[in-house]
């Protein structure tokens, strides 16, 4: 007698967890439940950059909003995040839309990115809702004419300490705020594949930079995302003492 589809797929996601073997810190998960309201509210303010090439050519911006909303008549923070600019003078892009508890945990997240080529153009969709003790995860990829999509859900059990790249900004925002990083500070997200990798936080320390024709101090933060089939992803971002951004580098 043939298994349901159900447990089928039940059989596929948990063959996955154990495949993965990952999971977050100790101190990144003690983190996300120390976060007090006090410190969301020091995080409600839009901010923004100008995208520059290495040589100091204007490429396009990027811009982030959080505030206090709801859904579905619970109350969350809302962020929202947009880069444009280009690679090679081929337009690309990303946008993330997330609704996030107080401990960050994801209740919903859109996420898109693509990168416009003459031959070989990209477009890659993700959503992400919570569901019944699950997050429930849906993928559409576009290269060229050719889309495939992808869907797997997970149990919440089996992603304590997600970060996602939207619950990313708002994580940054408040250990900059707090100005130290714990050691081991190491998190769990997904890759392009959905395949469960580990997101790794450290401090770069202080440092003098030249904002607005004016020398101010600044915290700095690595991020370092592995990947399982490339190198792994690493973002250097310094944070004024108010927690806006003051450089992003990928």
């Amino acid at each position: 007698m043939e298994a349901p589809l159900e447990d089928e797929l039940l059989a596929g996601v948990l063959a996955r967890i154990e495949g993965d073997k990952l999971a977050a810190s100790e101190s990144a998960l003690t983190f996300l439940s120390s976060i007090e309201p006090a410190e969301l509210l020091k995080c409600v303010f839009p901010d923004s950059l100008v995208t520059v090439s290495e040589s100091g050519r204007d490429l396009g911006k990027f811009s982030v909003t959080v505030e206090f909303a709801h859904r579905h008549h619970q109350p969350c923070v809302l962020l929202h995040a947009q880069s444009q600019g280009a690679i090679n003078d081929s337009p690309c892009g990303t946008t993330v839309t997330a609704y996030l508890t107080t401990d960050l945990e994801v209740l919903e997240e859109d996420f898109h990115e693509y990168i416009k080529l003459e031959d070989h153009s990209l477009d890659r969709r993700c959503h992400m809702v919570l569901h019944d003790g699950q997050m429930v995860i849906d993928k559409v990829t576009t290269v060229g004419g050719e889309t495939t999509k992808e869907s797997i859900c997970y149990p919440m059990s089996a992603l304590k300490g997600l970060v996602t790249e939207g619950s990313n900004f708002l994580l940054m925002r408040l250990i900059a705020l707090r100005k130290r990083v714990p050691e081991n500070m190491t998190f769990i997200s997904f890759n392009h594949g959905l395949h469960i990798i580990h997101n790794t936080f450290s401090k770069l320390g202080l440092k003098q930079l030249e904002v607005g024709g004016e020398t101010v101090e600044v915290f700095g933060l690595e991020r370092i995302v592995d990947s399982v089939e490339d190198s792994p992803t690493t973002w250097q971002c310094y944070f004024l003492a108010d927690g806006h951004l003051a450089s992003r580098l990928q």
